[in-house]
């Protein structure tokens, strides 16, 4: 097996007498698609707040790239090529689709400082906006406000956002949350075209999804992962379909 792009070893996180994560143990390739599912209450949001660095961990080790990233924080780890979509959508909703995008681009081109002034009216940043909206399938909605997109367009934007500031792995937190059929089939669609291209850890409750889109999956019960490996063959697991997809 090549050299994993993500490395966790032994990740704990407890809150008082609670263990969310529990001696974690993961590993991710580089271009893979690795959901990881379980059912409410298994840690999915505390272990996804660990790799992001938005939480620190009681113990265990991180490396990306090789390098120990432990201790470095979410925007450290940001810049290190870490972007992140939330399960609540987290977007500017008076700024068009574009500005949004721009604003992305601007960040991940390292002056921020310059938020208000620059990403309007500066063509550098909003040509590879506008790249990334068409490649998300926004194009046609540009100069629409955040506010009036559909939700399904609001999470494509936000995907459209991480993906502006060319990461190295993407964290997806529930993508197809509150969607409707016709949108959650759109949105597999679209990270069906990120296979290969992008390293992504997908976090999901729609078993039509992960099933679909993950290379392999990892499954986490009480704070623990339980099992690992391809769609079949956590399909196959008996401990997996008791503890979670049920035994039918």
């Amino acid at each position: 097996m090549a050299e994993p792009l993500l490395e966790v070893r032994g990740l704990s996180k407890s809150f008082g007498a609670l263990s969310a994560t529990d001696q974690v143990e993961l590993d991710v390739l580089e271009g893979e698609t690795h959901a990881i599912i379980g059912p409410n209450g298994a840690g999915k949001t505390t272990l996804i707040g660990q790799l992001a660095g938005d939480l620190r961990p009681d113990a265990g080790r991180i490396r990306f790239a090789g390098e120990d990233i432990t201790a470095l924080d979410a925007p450290a780890r940001s810049r290190r090529g870490f972007a992140r979509s939330f399960q609540i959508t987290s977007v500017y909703r008076d700024f068009t689709a574009l500005d949004n995008v721009a604003l992305a681009v601007q960040a991940h081109a390292g002056h921020s400082f310059r938020f208000w002034r620059a990403a309007r009216g500066d063509e550098a940043l909003r040509a590879p906006a506008r790249a990334v909206l068409e490649e998300v399938g926004l194009g046609a909605r540009a100069e629409v406000p955040a506010a009036n997109l559909a939700h399904g367009e609001q999470r494509q934007l936000e995907i459209a956002m991480a993906l502006a500031t060319k990461p190295r792995l993407l964290l997806l937190d529930e993508p197809v949350a509150g969607m409707g059929a016709e949108e959650s089939q759109r949105m597999v669609r679209f990270l069906a075209t990120l296979k290969g291209r992008e390293t992504m850890i997908l976090v999901e409750h729609d078993m039509d999804a992960v099933f679909t889109l993950a290379d392999r999956i990892s499954v986490l019960v009480y704070g623990r992962i339980i099992a690992t490996g391809t769609p079949a063959e956590i399909r196959a697991n008996a401990e997996v379909r008791a503890a979670y997809l049920g035994e039918d």
